[in-house]
């Protein structure tokens, strides 16, 4: 067969073997995610859930890991049926007890294990101040600058006290950074004082401690001074998306101007960029494209008199994948390739995981790079492999799955497998045919590999089954290869045959060294040349051969040097004079080619002093392209004006000089041809003359070449480009590869999210066009896009991935868990979390504030706080109002919709307000929560129809009372006076007798003013403003008639709910109103203002506030709030001490009067 013909035909085998039709094989479920855990930071005795579910084929089991540990299951933390993991308080205790770590849940079915992306549980804290804020002594006009750092989770909000009183955050003289800086620029002698920094967050509340600000008088004269940058901006690594703030204050006379630039010329971003106070910068958002070294100027104004400082950002990224695994189906002893490409800053790091655990590297199963290569596939191979990238910022997962295919009457493993070395490249493998099956053969498949080194790539070579010989013909010389073989059937491959190790011969060096030539003075030469490499080498080389004449000269002299030798001294030369010079090694096998003439000229015998030789490096970069860099000797050198860089192609006139400056050390040398040697000279040279040079050879490496493939597949589209149209489509267009073709083409558009975890789930779309606008994606969401063209049944490479963000959505569903606490008497804590719905993108939040008479006249106080930041200080607030807080999420599209407006009642008693907290929360849960006084939405509907009921039998009651008053007038005075002259039972006894008898008949009673609890859990008065006092509101006189009961047994303790039995009890009513400006005189204006309330006086939400809960003015710990199931709020309490108000009367009134002016009530009621 001719040597055409015959590797023709073992690629064809190839792919026969590689494609062999497969029976049987059934498309598996895929198993993979749909919620998987995210990191969460909690309160300690917090509730949480980590969300994981999973989809595949049925039965899937869930079970979790914490720290790579298998997580063990208590009362308190539990699976729920979902497979989420719940936490029905967490525990921060010291070592393994806590509840804080990385957690990651396992999905499991028929077909194997996948893992999760990792979450992290983080429990709330402060610690204490790693910087503390110290005293200075500034100058009268100057500025001054403290400041403070601690550590906490979530970042603490930082505000500063002078003299104990709460400074604004921003003035037009005083700036508070983020970062716990305070700067006040144009010192006066009013800011003298106590400072103290408040660090905040959901966990805690601390103080530093104080410095004092001390002013001087400013001297006189006023003198002029340079600017001076007492703060300047420092290095900083920031992640993506977060904030930058980079502080710069400089002090100076007149006041310095301050301006930012960036190192590389490069604009800065205008929309993410603003300046804080007097020339701090603040950057949002930031993006890798906001890297970089950043320069603030401060600069004397009307003059050239400046100082610079600069700082770099780095900014750091979570890793993200842009190759992913593919599934795999392979035969038994095959080999499979699996490949897992990532970026991210930093570098991520690849790890594989198969069904759940990490892969170990073996004999059979290597990892290198990016890929995990499987070689002699076993059936335990069949399983779910994962890719994960991980560095410091977070992880991200990819699956894939690899199915092993089983066959009957496998033939068994080829025999007695042996190798001979035929030359320093070829090595003769030969074997015998399996001892069972082999008539079923129908190829050999002979693998081979270095034996020496990790992770050395298997190759694979297939044969037909007409021969059990074959020679392996491109090998590298002195190098040991492990060998083995497998028998291939139609229904798959034998085991793999015994290895067997064998090593080519040495061969003569390829070429010889590249050599280094300088001058230390007129008579000597300096060469020096580095090893070869193995492939170049052949072996080991054991000995040189220099050879040097004059180019004048037809002598040659010889120098035999020993192998481990990299340099040698010629001296006693002549100066100024051309030597040529060049190296020949050899090995074993003998000498090797020499190589060509190298020119050196010697300086020349000068008293002048000229500068030395650079020592000079060459680098190949590519094929055409060299980079020379350089440097000059430590020795001292005479003063130079610049470099003189000579190249030429070896055997060829030497070419003009390249002038180079002296402050130049690198040049690249461009438009070389493959695969050729080059001589390079440079030296230093001044006004007086040349100095010494340097010469050095390098050759350029070969570019690759399709020549070998057998159909060549056409260039893929170039000239990728994508814009994002709207938050759910991206329009893609791309330019036709120039290459002549009368065939229609069409292109296939490959989509995914960045990141993706599921390849099943990559879209891929047709067209004929060069355009396309992908539709359907998801708002806020990286995708990448690649395109790749086909004609005449060939298909070109992936063109190179273009990525492209999806713009966001404005927010559909308002912050969640929105609460709202009192942490001083003019200070309350606002905080929130991200809206509830996927992909949403956040750049800032507005909450919205006012007390309740602001509300009414629709005016409202607003804060912006930006979207990295979930909690907001409501300072100033008026004692003895109550306020109403929302909150709301908006980004460049626009604005979501507010929260549920929350209540925050402000003490009016300052002594009071030092151990009460009054707090409000979102209306998904009940009572208090998180520390976080709330009611939730079924508490507020029985309220509702509570009322509703109640006001239903007030009328029912007062129209049958009118209805039967003239009937029953003169029974009723009888049944009286009969009751008086007969009771003589005690009022506690009967009045709990009577209770009890006629529990199913009574109706509460309630003045129009005011409602009662619906659900019965109290016997509590409240209305829009809260538990109320009755007597404090209106002056009312009630009378009881019953004939079980003295009039005594009718004083309620101050209460006025009452009970009516029909037929056996009469009441009659005075009332004299005394309406409050904040109490709505009618019902009608009463049930408007409790649509939009929340109150504290139902059974279930009525509790009260212990000591845990207090923020103590002794200790700067903000622990959380505790609370009882049923006990009375701390408000009521205080009016329940309280003494009655000028509109009440005393309580006997309602027991004195006469049996007369009774009469005249019954019948003015009637």
């Amino acid at each position: 067969m001719a040597p055409v013909e015959r590797r023709l035909y073992q690629r064809l085998l190839f792919f026969v073997v590689m494609l062999l039709p497969i029976s049987g094989i059934l498309c598996f479920s895929e198993l993979f995610f749909t919620k998987e855990p995210r990191d969460v930071t909690v309160m300690r005795k917090q509730a949480v859930i980590l969300d994981c579910q999973a989809r595949g084929e049925a039965p899937v089991h869930i079970r979790w890991l914490k720290s790579g540990l298998k997580l063990v299951e208590s009362e308190r933390v539990y699976l729920l049926p979902n497979g989420s993991l719940y936490f029905s308080e967490v525990e921060s205790r010291r070592g393994d007890k806590s509840d804080e770590g990385c957690y990651q849940c396992l999905a499991q079915n028929k077909f194997g294990t996948i893992l999760s992306q990792k979450a992290r549980l983080t429990i709330a804290s402060m610690s204490s101040f790693a910087l503390q804020p110290t005293s200075i002594v500034v100058t009268e006009g100057s500025v001054a600058r403290f400041s403070c750092k601690i550590s906490a989770h979530p970042p603490p909000i930082i505000t500063w006290e002078f003299n104990r009183v709460t400074l604004p955050l921003s003035t037009e003289r005083i700036t508070v950074l983020p970062s716990g800086v305070l700067q006040i620029h144009g010192v006066q002698r009013a800011d003298a004082g106590h400072y103290r920094c408040i660090a905040t967050n959901i966990a805690s509340r601390r103080r530093s401690a104080e410095a004092t600000l001390t002013v001087t008088p400013f001297p006189a004269p006023h003198l002029p001074q340079r600017p001076h940058i007492i703060a300047g901006p420092k290095n900083m690594s920031v992640s993506l998306h977060q904030s930058a703030i980079l502080e710069c204050l400089a002090t100076g006379n007149p006041r310095p101007l301050i301006s930012w630039s960036r190192a590389d010329g490069k604009s800065i971003d205008v929309y993410n960029t603003k300046v804080l106070g007097n020339g701090n910068l603040l950057i949002t958002d930031i993006k890798p494209q906001h890297g970089g070294v950043y320069m603030c100027r401060a600069t004397t104004p009307g003059t050239r008199n400046y100082t610079v400082s600069s700082a770099n950002i780095t900014v750091l990224a979570p890793p993200s994948l842009v190759e992913w695994p593919e599934s795999l189906t392979r035969p038994r002893a095959g080999t499979a390739r699996f490949v897992c490409h990532a970026e991210g800053v930093p570098t991520p790091q690849i790890t594989w995981f198969k069904n759940g655990e990490k892969v170990q590297s073996n004999g059979r199963i290597k990892m290198y790079h990016s890929k995990l290569v499987i070689n002699q596939i076993i059936l335990e191979d069949d399983a779910i492999y994962q890719c994960q990238a991980e560095n410091e910022l977070g992880s991200v997962l990819s699956m894939a799955r690899l199915i092993v295919v089983m066959s009957e009457d496998r033939p068994s493993a080829p025999r007695n497998i042996r190798a001979d070395t035929v030359s320093s490249s070829a090595i003769l493998l030969a074997w015998e045919r399996p001892q069972y099956n082999s008539d079923k053969v129908i190829a050999y498949s002979v693998h081979y590999m270095k034996a020496e080194g990790l992770n050395n790539e298997e190759y694979q070579v297939v044969i037909g089954n007409d021969t059990t010989r074959y020679i392996i013909d491109d090998l590298e010389p002195a190098r040991n290869y492990t060998f083995y073989v497998v028998a291939y059937m139609p229904m798959g491959a034998s085991r793999m045959s015994d290895h067997v190790f064998q090593h080519t011969f040495e061969d003569v060096p390829l070429r010889a060294p590249e050599l280094s030539l300088t001058s230390r003075s007129p008579t000597d030469i300096q060469v020096s040349w580095q090893r070869l490499p193995m492939k170049l080498s052949r072996g080991h080389v054991s000995g040189y051969r220099l050879s040097y004449r004059t180019s004048s000269e037809s002598g040659v002299s010889q120098i035999e040097l020993p192998g481990e030798k990299t340099q040698y001294f010629l001296e006693n030369l002549q100066p100024d004079t051309i030597y040529l010079l060049r190296i020949a090694a050899a090995t074993s096998a003998g000498w090797g080619e020499q190589s060509a003439w190298t020119s050196h000229r010697t300086p020349k015998a000068s008293s002048t002093q000229v500068p030395l030789a650079p020592e000079l490096h060459l680098e190949p970069l590519n094929c055409t392209t060299i980079l020379a860099r350089w440097h000059l000797t430590p020795r001292g050198s005479a003063r130079m004006q610049g470099f003189k860089l000579f190249y030429h192609e070896e055997s060829q006139p030497e070419s003009a000089p390249v002038q180079l400056s002296a402050s130049v050390n690198k040049h690249i040398i461009e438009g070389l041809d493959p695969r050729k040697k080059y001589h390079v000279k440079l030296l230093a040279y001044n006004v007086d003359e040349d100095g010494y040079q340097a010469d050095q050879t390098v050759s350029t490496p070969g570019c690759v070449s399709v020549r070998d493939r057998l159909v060549p597949p056409p260039p893929p589209p170039h000239n990728v480009h994508v814009r994002t149209n709207t938050s759910t489509s991206v329009f893609l267009q791309w330019s036709r590869p120039a290459f002549s073709s009368s065939h229609a083409v069409n292109y296939t558009v490959r989509c995914n999210p960045v990141g993706l975890q599921n390849a099943s789930l990559v879209l891929y779309l047709q067209t004929n066009e060069q355009s396309f606008v992908v539709r359907d994606l998801e708002p806020n969401t990286k995708y990448e896009f690649a395109v790749r063209l086909h004609i005449d049944l060939l298909s070109s490479p992936w063109s190179p991935v273009v990525y492209q963000t999806t713009l966001p959505e404005a927010p559909t569903q308002p912050p969640s868990n929105v609460k709202v606490t009192l942490i001083e008497e003019d200070t309350a804590l606002v905080s929130w979390k991200l809206p509830d719905e996927p992909n949403v993108a956040v750049t800032h939040y507005n909450v919205l504030y006012a007390s309740r008479n602001t509300w009414a006249a629709g005016k409202w106080q607003m804060l912006r706080k930006e979207g990295s930041l979930t909690m907001a200080l409501l300072e100033n607030l008026k004692p003895g109002q109550v306020y109403l807080v929302k909150v709301s999420a908006s980004n460049q599209m626009g604005d979501g919709p507010f929260s549920q407006v929350l209540e925050l009642a402000v003490r009016a008693d300052p002594s009071a307000g030092k151990d009460i907290r009054f707090s409000s929360g979102s209306s998904h849960s009940t009572g208090f929560s998180d520390g976080f006084y709330h009611l939730d939405q079924k508490s507020m509907t029985g309220i509702s129809v509570g009322v509703c009921i109640a006001l239903t039998c007030i009328i029912i009651c007062a129209f049958i009372i009118i209805c039967r008053g003239k009937n029953r007038k003169l029974s009723a005075v009888k049944i009286y006076r009969n009751g008086v002259s007969r009771s003589t039972t005690p009022v506690g006894q009967q009045g709990s007798e009577e209770q009890e008898e006629n529990a199913d008949v009574t109706i509460p009673m309630m003045t129009q003013s005011h409602f009662v609890d619906a659900k019965g859990g109290t016997n509590l008065i409240i209305n829009s403003l809260g538990p109320v006092q009755p007597s404090s509101q209106k002056k009312k006189k009630w009378s009881f008639f019953s004939s079980d009961m003295k009039k005594e047994s009718f004083a309620m303790q101050g209460h006025e709910i009452v009970s009516y039995q029909a037929g056996t009890t009469m009441l009659t009513y005075e009332e004299e109103l005394c309406i409050s400006p904040n109490q709505p005189s009618t019902l009608q204006g009463l049930l408007e203002h409790s649509g939009d309330t929340e109150r504290s006086s139902n059974s279930d939400g009525s509790h009260e506030t212990g000591d845990s809960g207090r923020y103590s003015h002794d200790e700067t710990e903000l622990t959380n709030l505790s609370s009882g199931p049923n006990s009375r709020p701390p408000s009521l309490s205080a009016e329940d001490s309280s003494g009655d108000s000028d509109c009440s009367g005393p309580a006997e009134e309602h027991h004195e009067l006469s049996e007369e002016r009774e009469i005249d009530l019954i019948e003015r009621v009637c």
